[in-house]
C-alpha cells in the first residue's frame, strides 16, 4: 500500500475534528520538512506596511487605556493573532496549549463530548454531521442543524473554539442545545456527554450476495480495517465473490488523508487517486494505486451526503472519475482544503490552509463538492397496508402449479430472520436495488 512519507506521526495525523477543533476534516503536513523559506521567504522580502502597522498599533494604545477593564499586552496579542488566522479561511486558526492538546487527543479515536462534527454558518455553529452512536447521533441531531444557543447561551458570534469548549465536558455531565432544522421553529435537545469512542468501520450483508460497507471516519487504520472487512463479507456470503456492495460514506467529515487513499486504492487497481498543489514545494503531493484489488471488482454504489466531507470526498471522487462505482445520493459538504498544523513555542501551533486537493480528473471539491451520479434525496417510507384481494391460489378448486411448485394464496407472508437495514433507509434501499439491476442486466 501507499506510505504517506511527508506526514507527521499517526498520533499527530489527525484530519477529522470531532468536536474538537474548527471546521471539518482537514490534512497535515510534516512541520521539520517545511524549511523558512518555503514558508514565505518571498513575503518577508517585501516592506512591512509602516502605515498599517502604526495603526495596529495606536489601536493597540487605545485599547489599553480606555477599554471598560484592564486588558494585558499578552492576551491583546494572542486576540490579535487569532484574528488573523481566523480571517483566511474557515479552516485556519491559532491553537492555543488546551486546543492543541484537543487536536492530538481527538486522533486517538477516543474523546470526551457529544459526537458531532461542527463548522460554521452566517455567525452560528453548523452540524456538519453526527457520528455514529454517539448522544449527537441518538438524540436525533441531523447534517445542517444549526445550534442557536448552549445552554441557553446564543451562539450567533461566538468563536468555534468557544463553542467547542461549551460543548465538552465530563463524561455523564448534562448539556442543552437549541437548533433550528431547515428554517423551522428553535427545539431543544438535551444530552448527556459520553466517551466518544468512534468505530470507523463497520460491515454486514444485506441480503445473500449483497455487502454493506461504512466507513463514519478516517482513522489511522481504517484502510487495513476495510480490507478485513472485505474478506469477512465475502467469508460471510460462504466464501463466493460478492454480487454488489454499498460503500456508505455519508456523515462522514473525514479523516486521515492515507486512509482515503488506503480505501480508494482497496477498489482500484492503476491510475491517480489524489493529488495537492498549493504555494510551497511540500504542498505537491501525488497519490497513486496499486494493481491489487481486494474488492475483486465487485459492483460499487457509494452513498453520499451533506455530510461527506474532505477525506470522503477524495474517495467518492476517485472512484466517480475511474468509473469503479456509480456515486448515489445528494451533494457533499465541498471541503476540498487541505491543513498544514505547524507546532509553535509554548505549546501553540497554527492550523493553516497551505493546498487544495483534486480528484484523478482535476476537479477542485472545494466549495463544490462531489455530484452524484443519481440523485437520490433522504425520505422516509410509510407502507401502505393491503387491501381484501383475491389471488388464483385463493379460490376453491383452483389448480395446481404444472411445475409442481407449492401453492402461494394471500396469506403467504415471506418471513424475515431479522430487521434489514435497507427496510428503514431509503436511500440504502435504493442503492441496493441498483446493484440487483446491474446484475440483472450483465445476466449473473
Amino acid at each position: 500500500m501507499l506510505q504517506l512519507r511527508r506526514f507527521a506521526h499517526p498520533s499527530t495525523l489527525a484530519l477529522a475534528i470531532l468536536l474538537g477543533m474548527q471546521g471539518t476534516a482537514w490534512a497535515q503536513q510534516s512541520p521539520t520538512e517545511l524549511a523558512p523559506a518555503e514558508l514565505g521567504a518571498p513575503a518577508s522580502k517585501a516592506p512591512l506596511p509602516l502605515e498599517e502597522l502604526r495603526t495596529f498599533a495606536e489601536v493597540l494604545d487605545r485599547i489599553k487605556a480606555a477599554y471598560v477593564e484592564p486588558v494585558d499586552d499578552k492576551t491583546l496579542l494572542e486576540n490579535a493573532i487569532k484574528g488573523m488566522l481566523s480571517n483566511l479561511d474557515p479552516h485556519s486558526a491559532y491553537l492555543e496549549p488546551d486546543a492543541f492538546a484537543e487536536l492530538q487527543e481527538s486522533t486517538s479515536g477516543e474523546f470526551g463530548g457529544l459526537g458531532i462534527e461542527v463548522g460554521i454558518e452566517d455567525g452560528f455553529i453548523k452540524v456538519v454531521s453526527p457520528i455514529d452512536d454517539t448522544p449527537a447521533s441518538k438524540a436525533g441531531i441531523e447534517a445542517g442543524d444549526l445550534i442557536v444557543k448552549i445552554d441557553g447561551q446564543p451562539t450567533k458570534g461566538m468563536s468555534m473554539m468557544d463553542a467547542v469548549a461549551k460543548m465538552r465536558g465530563k463524561p455523564g455531565s448534562s448539556i442543552s442545545l437549541t437548533l433550528v432544522r431547515e428554517g423551522g421553529q428553535p427545539f431543544d435537545v438535551k444530552l448527556t456527554r459520553a466517551v466518544i469512542k468512534v468505530r470507523s468501520v463497520k460491515s454486514q450483508l444485506l441480503e445473500p450476495g449483497y455487502g454493506y460497507l461504512r466507513v463514519t471516519q478516517f482513522q489511522v487504520n481504517s484502510g487495513e480495517e476495510v480490507g478485513k472487512a472485505l474478506a469477512k463479507l465475502k467469508k460471510d456470503n460462504g466464501g463466493k465473490k460478492l454480487n454488489g456492495l454499498v460503500l456508505d460514506l455519508r456523515n462522514n467529515p473525514g479523516g486521515v488523508l492515507q486512509a482515503a487513499v488506503e480505501i480508494s486504492d482497496h477498489f482500484l487497481t492503476k491510475g491517480l487517486i489524489v493529488y495537492t498543489k498549493g504555494r510551497i514545494a511540500n504542498s505537491e503531493l501525488r497519490f497513486s494505486a496499486d494493481a491489487a484489488d481486494a474488492s475483486e471488482g465487485v459492483p460499487l454504489v457509494v452513498l453520499i451526503n451533506g455530510g461527506s466531507a474532505s477525506a470522503s470526498e477524495i474517495v467518492a471522487g476517485a472512484l466517480q472519475d475511474h468509473k469503479r462505482g456509480v456515486v448515489m445520493g445528494t451533494d457533499s459538504f465541498g471541503k476540498g482544503s487541505v491543513q498544514t498544523v505547524l507546532p509553535l513555542n509554548n505549546d501553540r501551533a497554527l492550523k493553516l490552509t497551505t493546498a487544495l486537493y483534486y480528484t484523478p480528473n482535476g476537479r477542485s471539491i472545494q466549495a463544490q463538492g462531489i455530484e452524484p451520479d443519481i440523485q437520490v434525496a433522504r425520505a422516509r417510507l410509510t407502507r401502505e397496508q393491503a387491501g381484501e384481494s383475491l389471488r388464483e391460489a385463493d379460490l376453491a378448486g383452483h389448480l395446481g402449479n404444472g411445475n409442481g411448485g407449492p401453492d402461494r394464496p394471500t396469506s403467504t407472508q415471506i418471513a424475515s430472520d431479522s430487521p434489514r437495514p435497507q427496510d428503514d433507509d431509503y436511500q440504502l434501499g435504493q442503492a441496493l436495488n441498483l446493484l440487483k439491476g446491474l446484475n440483472l442486466t450483465r445476466g449473473q
